[in-house]
C-alpha cells in the first residue's frame, strides 16, 4: 500500500495491491504505517458503510464544519463508484476545484480526503458498496453540503443522475457569502 498525490495538494489516492490466488483475493484496506505520512497522528474513530442500489445515484456533496472536520478514507468494496472531492479551503490555490477517481474492488484504490473538502460519489453500478474510515465522529449539527449541480463547480457527472435524496436536493448553491471551510 502506498499513496499517490492528486492534482490538488493534500488530496491523495492510496493504492493497494491485492493478492490473488485460486481461493480469491486478499487486500489491505488500511495500514497506519504505509499511510502515516498522509494520515499523520490522526486516528480512525468511526467506520461507516453504505450500499447504493441504483446505478447513476449520487450521494453528496457533504462536509463537516470545524471543529468537527474530518479526514475520510473511502474505498469501494463492491461495484464501482466515481468518487469526488472538492477543495473548500479558502486559502488554497485550488479553492472550489475538484478531483474525481473511479474506485472499485478491482483497482484497489482508496481516496484520502482531508479536512476542508466536500465529498460525494456517483454509483457506476447498481448495488455498489462503500466503506468510509473517519478521523472524527459524525456530528449532525456540524454537517454542511453543496449542490451536486452547482454551476460554480461544473462537475461533469459520468452518468445521467437517476436518484438523489431530498436532503441532497435541498443543499445550497455557492453564493457570494460562501467563504469555504477554514481548517
Amino acid at each position: 500500500m502506498h499513496c499517490e498525490p492528486t492534482s490538488i495538494p493534500d488530496l491523495y489516492v492510496a493504492v493497494s495491491s491485492p493478492y490473488t490466488d485460486e481461493r480469491g483475493t486478499f487486500s489491505r484496506l488500511f495500514c497506519s504505517q504505509a499511510l502515516g505520512q498522509v494520515v499523520g497522528s490522526r486516528k480512525i474513530v468511526q467506520i461507516n458503510y453504505s450500499r447504493t442500489t441504483k446505478k447513476g445515484a449520487v450521494r453528496g456533496l457533504h462536509f463537516q464544519k470545524p471543529p468537527f472536520s474530518e479526514m475520510k478514507l473511502v474505498r469501494c468494496l463492491r461495484g464501482r463508484i466515481w468518487d469526488i472531492a472538492i477543495d473548500l479551503r479558502p486559502r488554497s490555490k485550488m479553492f472550489l476545484q475538484w478531483h474525481a477517481q473511479e474506485l472499485s474492488p478491482d483497482n484497489g484504490l482508496t481516496m484520502i480526503i482531508p479536512e476542508g473538502f466536500a465529498h460525494g460519489f456517483q454509483a457506476l453500478e447498481a448495488q455498489s458498496e462503500i466503506v468510509y474510515f473517519h478521523t472524527a465522529f459524525y456530528t449532525p449539527e456540524a454537517e454542511g453540503g453543496l449542490r451536486f449541480d452547482d454551476p460554480k463547480l461544473s462537475i461533469n457527472w459520468p452518468l445521467k443522475i437517476t436518484n438523489l435524496s431530498d436532503r441532497d436536493l435541498s443543499l445550497p448553491f455557492i453564493d457570494d457569502r460562501f467563504e469555504g471551510i477554514n481548517t
